[in-house]
């Protein structure tokens, strides 16, 4: 009786102390298993927006000028879809709003005359918008500066990067000739950073001047002004409408 009770003790130890060891290997297990696991859980980046938004994070918000000039590349022939459509865009305009909206425009380069302005075009301005003469000509500023150095008076322009656009009323050209003092120039002066948020190069457009015959080589309508007031340098003439 002493040797089967001695027998059943030893049996019921051996067999407690093989769950004890069994219970700490299985916890181990996963405790080791939970630790790699996060080990090789990538850490979260912290990925912060710059006040002013932008598409992409830590981006500095900026404002488009896609809608607000016409652009070229400065390339022969880059020109020609830009300056179709601002002469497309200054039909619709004259069509609808008359002669009021409109803006002679001429070129002026210190380097070359100190005191000649070439007519080189006309603008024009939708009235009732964010639009004015002024932005007018800057945002077709360098496309019609272009145009002017290629086409109408590269032997002048060409190759100045001193080029200034300045404005008299529309259709006053023969009274520009005749100095007349209501056509006293006005210099287009600012940048495209000035322009109201909701201007729209399709509220403006740009009337190309074109020479024919002589003008080709010998240049068409120009006129003498003080390159500071823009007023005329000489008397009113009256030009005979008989000759």
């Amino acid at each position: 009786m002493t040797i089967l009770l001695l027998s059943i003790i030893i049996f019921l130890a051996l067999s407690y102390s093989c769950f004890e060891a069994n219970s700490f290997t299985t916890n181990f297990s996963v405790s080791r298993n939970t630790v790699i696991l996060c080990a090789n859980k990538p850490a979260k980046k912290n990925r912060t927006r710059t006040s002013g938004g932008g598409s992409g994070f830590g981006n500095k918000a900026t404002v488009s000028t896609d809608n607000k000039v016409r652009t070229i590349s400065g390339h022969a022939g880059s020109a020609e879809k830009p300056l179709r459509n601002a002469a497309n865009s200054f039909d619709v305009i004259r069509k609808d709003h008359g002669k009021e909206c409109t803006h002679d425009v001429y070129c002026y380069s210190p380097l070359d005359d100190k005191e000649t302005f070439w007519f080189v075009g006309k603008i024009a301005v939708r009235p009732g918008t964010a639009a004015t003469a002024q932005q007018a000509a800057l945002s077709q500023k360098r496309l019609i500066f272009e145009y002017a150095k290629r086409e109408l008076r590269p032997q002048n322009f060409g190759g100045s990067s001193t080029l200034e656009l300045w404005l008299a009323p529309g259709d006053t050209e023969m009274d520009a000739v005749q100095n007349k003092p209501h056509t006293t120039l006005i210099k287009v002066e600012g940048t495209t950073s000035d322009f109201l948020e909701d201007f729209s190069v399709k509220d403006v457009g740009y009337n190309p001047e074109i020479y024919v015959g002589d003008e080709i080589e010998k240049g068409g309508l120009r006129i003498r002004r003080d390159h500071l007031t823009g007023k005329p340098i000489k008397p009113v003439f009256e030009v005979n409408q008989s000759m």
